[in-house]
């Protein structure tokens, strides 16, 4: 992986964080460590944002 791509996935990786972050500190239901499974738009969030890391983890 370049320096490029490992810059445009951390940045994604960061951004997905972010949104999360900021819809659970919103959300009833979803927790900051825990989407609730009745959140659709939580999970599909948190989905986002476990698979970016994973993919950014599993470069380092």
């Amino acid at each position: 992986m370049t320096d490029r791509q490992t810059s445009d996935l951390y940045r994604r990786y960061m951004a997905a964080t972010t949104a999360y972050r900021e819809h659970a500190a919103t959300c009833a239901a979803c927790t900051i460590t825990d989407p609730n499974s009745d959140c659709r738009e939580g999970e599909r969030l948190y989905e986002s944002f476990s698979t970016l890391q994973a993919a950014y983890l599993n470069q380092q």
